[in-house]
């Protein structure tokens, strides 16, 4: 298995076809020298002509389109070659007048959609067409409400622009670094393009900042806090040259060049970026000085409208704050009562099923060590459990895939406001690994009886596998996740290993994966309760140590998350209920034609779906089988 750096790896092994007249545009952003998509190859079409082209060039057609707003997702999809190649030297219309453009293309491409001809479609063509007007129609919803970032396609909406765990400040770092190719001059040239686009990024998000403060949408006062601390660390980095400067110039250098093209990213970062820092951090501390401790949407302005939506877009379901939290507490109950006897048979016999897993987490037989012998440990466990769940993948699926993968460690000033891992599938072309991130600010995160779960639910049969057969679909269908299919898809990936025996030698370590299933019905409750019922932080962080025995260590952050994210942490237990209900139903309806690799196989190749589309998959499946 390969390893990532332990602090940040540089991708430099790309080899993309290139248009070369735009070869060595010296620092000229490539935006202005193709202002519009027409420059690109991508004319808006009205939807007459959209109707006249055949299905699969529509939908290629709409991925385009789409890509247009977004051209860093193209580069990490490994799509902005040929005639799209200018878009690497570009990050796209910043702030508000991006965002108004987005929306109006949006429509456009979803007006498109609906009106598409759709007879004699193959079922996979409909279901694409359903999965983009599904996915366009919760995003102008969520465009039509006056703050907030809109993740199309995606995961991360958040009310806040910039937060402690949202932002150019974080994200361009990691993106220039991982996905950004730098193997040619050409591509240093592009690189470099979109270095100097970075301070009109982080000046689009201030305005849109200061246009939310105007309305007093003012984050809470500890997430402003967090966020501040990580601005100003990127700052003195800065100015010192020792990480923040020195790492976008490290790019250019660990790809073998120095002088003068390393020269210019660090002027371009001192002269223009650090600036346009310092502008957002003014911005935070301004609002640090009108902002309140509530951490709940409730106390926003139209919190409830945005809160409304954000479960909708999480879950792709209907389901009222007040459902989604009963639904959360009937299923902690039902896991509790899973992990009670296992906990009596491996001698935890008095308390709560939360007070003995807190004991449980005190053993020094399930601990990493600290540090980092503790986290070459961590990284040796990992490789050996993705080993093992690799070779039974045979017995769960009918088709298989081989991701291109590694394991790195989540950059280390990203840790504080970072999740336990999280993972992902690399590039549609396969240049760009697949990656599982995980999080060792401290090797107390982790224990012995939970990491194979995580492994398998971040990895495979998870996000990394899953991923893999999302991009041998159209364009569009590698674009659009949804993280009810997503993560409710991870979390049954955490049930194969089960069933595929991977803790049937170690029982302690099931009662981490049945603890890991609890903690996202844990947190049906907690983000509801944050958002809806008003509780407080502290009573959050309670929930999860007191009821499923969380680490305190671990959802510090995790209720924090749950502050910025609204509704995101909903999707994982309500997804992956729905899988279950779909395969109590495909085997109550095909006895003994049900066919458990067969299932498994359908869903996956369905591709990311809203949980409606992923239910008509299997009505296929059991016609298919019960023919």
């Amino acid at each position: 298995m390969r390893r990532g750096n332990t602090a940040r790896m540089n991708q430099t092994n790309m080899n993309f076809t290139r248009r070369q007249a735009l070869y060595g545009l010296g620092g000229v952003s490539a935006l202005t020298l193709i202002p519009g998509c027409k420059q690109l190859g991508i004319g808006e079409m009205d939807g007459g002509e959209f109707a006249e082209l055949a299905p699969d060039d529509a939908l290629e057609k709409i991925g385009y389109e789409m890509l247009a707003h977004e051209p860093a997702r193209a580069t990490g999809l490994g799509v902005d070659t040929g005639e799209y190649a200018a878009w690497r030297g570009t990050f796209g219309t910043p702030g508000p007048e991006g965002r108004a453009q987005y929306a109006a293309t949006l429509e456009r491409l979803r007006d498109g959609a609906r009106a598409y001809p759709k007879d004699g479609l193959t079922p996979d063509q409909l279901t694409s067409f359903d999965v983009v007007e599904s996915a366009f129609d919760k995003a102008l919803e969520g465009f039509a409400l006056p703050y907030g970032d809109v993740a199309v396609g995606s995961w991360r909406n958040t009310p806040y622009v910039v937060i402690q765990n949202v932002g150019a400040y974080i994200d361009m770092p990691r993106f220039m670094g991982f996905n950004q190719p730098i193997a040619n001059t050409e591509d240093v040239e592009f690189y470099l393009s979109r270095l100097s686009e970075i301070p009109a990024v982080l000046d689009g998000e201030n305005e849109r900042m200061q246009e939310a403060r105007s309305m007093d949408m003012v984050p809470p006062d500890f997430l402003l806090d967090k966020a501040i601390a990580q601005m100003e660390s990127s700052l003195a980095a800065s100015a010192d040259g020792t990480a923040y400067a020195g790492d976008f110039a490290a790019n250019l250098e660990k790809a073998g060049l120095s002088g003068d093209a390393v020269d210019r990213a660090k002027a371009i970062v001192t002269g223009d970026i650090a600036p346009a820092l310092e502008r957002q951090l003014e911005e935070l501390k301004t609002q640090r000085a009108e902002a309140d401790s509530d951490p709940g949407m409730w106390s926003q302005p139209q919190g409830e409208e945005y809160y409304a939506w954000a479960t909708s877009a999480s879950t792709t379901t209907s389901m009222t704050p007040d459902e989604i939290h009963e639904q959360g507490l009937e299923e902690l109950a039902e896991l509790h009562g899973r992990m009670d006897p296992i906990l009596k048979e491996v001698g935890y016999t008095t308390g709560s099923v939360g007070e003995r897993m807190q004991a449980l987490s005190q053993d020094p037989r399930y601990k990493f060590a600290e540090g980092d012998p503790g986290r070459d440990e961590i990284f040796a466990f990992i490789d050996e459990r993705i080993e093992w769940i690799k070779a039974q993948m045979p017995r769960a699926f009918n088709e298989l895939v081989d991701p291109n993968m590694e394991v790195v460690r989540i950059p280390i000033n990203e840790e504080p406001g970072a999740p336990g891992a999280y993972g992902g599938a690399g590039s549609k072309d396969g240049s760009i690994p697949g990656r599982f991130w995980i999080n060792l600010r401290t090797t107390d995160l982790h224990r012995k009886y939970d990491l194979a779960d995580l492994t398998y639910h971040e990895a495979i049969p998870g996000h990394v596998w899953e991923g893999e057969y999302s991009n041998r679909l159209p364009l569009i269908r590698s674009i659009l996740a949804f993280g009810a299919f997503s993560e409710g898809w991870a979390l049954y990936g955490e049930q194969l290993a089960d069933e595929l025996g991977a803790y049937d030698d170690f029982k302690v370590g099931r009662l981490g994966y049945l603890q890991s299933l609890a903690f996202r019905a844990c947190r049906l409750v907690v983000d509801t309760g944050l958002h809806s019922k008003r509780w407080s932080r502290d009573q959050a962080r309670q929930f999860f140590v007191e009821r499923n025995g969380s680490k305190f260590e671990e959802v510090v952050g995790e209720v924090d998350r749950y502050c910025s994210w609204p509704g995101q942490a909903c999707s994982y237990k309500i997804g992956h209920s729905e899988i279950l209900r779909q395969r109590a139903r495909a085997e109550a309806e095909l006895g003994d034609a049900y066919d458990f690799k067969a299932f498994n196989t359908a869903v996956i190749l369905g591709g990311n779906s809203p949980l409606d589309v992923v239910a008509k998959n299997v009505d296929r499946y059991i016609a298919e089988a019960s023919a």
